[in-house]
């Protein structure tokens, strides 16, 4: 390119015309820019550009899908359902950040964990019930009070990533109460191992191994930390699909030394006319 000198420096002399104007390389520039526009155009017509492939995710993830239906109303192993706050009426809900939306085509490993004001039950917000330890369980056994379990998300667009949760560190918490984080892994551990408790402390010790009902109050235990899912209604994390509640493993007692609102959980799923 050619050189220009002012106030004795070497600088690039810089196109000030735009390619219509026949000055310098006007014609390849002309061509440069009718390349340009139609890979722009080719890439659009096959949906490869990078905000068709986050829309086309983020579309996806939403698209409603049916939970398991309790013909007894108990919970079973391999069941789909909603893991719902119930002080909220807010869903546990998965979610990437829109640069990592951009290429993917499922929820990819490690994902962030939300409760969602959307009640419709879609691949973000529905979880399977599966054994963590036991092999004798089989899918369609009833979930009972204390058994170790993983709630994993869908296939395919879900991702299969496992509910995990770990002690609180310096350098890995929760972003706005710095408490115990939880994502969504692709690897099983003993931190995505957990258990359901039974809402009423009196009842509690009764209650072990006993079915756990669906569509009622009850508490997710984590079993390495011994910490309940907690929802946090005052910290609302901006995520590709508005303003959502934080999420993290950590017990509140309220002034009784129960377990707070912020703990309680309902695992919902469809039931029969009869058992409703």
């Amino acid at each position: 390119a050619p050189l220009a000198l002012t106030s004795g420096a070497v600088t690039m002399s810089v196109r000030t015309y735009s390619p219509s104007v026949r000055v310098g390389n006007w014609q390849e520039d002309i061509c440069l820019e009718e390349d340009q526009l139609k890979d722009f155009l080719d890439k659009r017509d096959k949906g490869e550009l990078l905000v068709q492939k986050s829309h086309n995710l983020l579309e996806t993830i939403l698209k409603p899908v049916p939970l398991s239906k309790s013909s007894d109303g108990f919970v079973h192993h391999g069941d789909t359902v909603c893991l719902m706050h119930t002080p909220t009426k807010s869903l546990l809900s998965a979610y990437m950040s829109a640069e990592r939306a951009h290429e993917a085509t499922r929820l990819l490993s490690p994902s962030g964990v939300v409760c969602s004001k959307r009640a419709e039950p879609c691949s973000r917000n529905i979880f399977v019930i599966g054994s963590y330890d036991d092999p004798e369980v089989k899918t369609g056994d009833a979930l009972c009070y204390g058994q170790y379990i993983t709630l994993q998300t869908l296939p395919n667009i879900g991702g299969e990533l496992y509910l995990q949760s770990d002690r609180a560190t310096f350098m890995k918490h929760s972003r706005y109460t710095r408490e115990q984080e939880v994502t969504l892994e692709e690897e099983l551990s003993f931190k995505s191992a957990w258990r359901v408790t039974c809402f009423d402390p009196e009842d509690r010790l009764e209650k072990e191994g006993e079915p756990v009902p669906a569509n009622q109050k009850l508490l997710i235990n984590h079993c390495k930390t011994n910490q309940h899912l907690a929802v946090h209604p005052d910290f609302c994390p901006r995520t590709p699909f508005g303003r959502e509640y934080e999420v993290s493993a950590c017990t509140k007692f309220n002034i009784h030394k129960m377990e707070d609102a912020q703990n309680h959980f309902m695992l919902v799923m469809s039931c029969n006319s009869s058992s409703e």
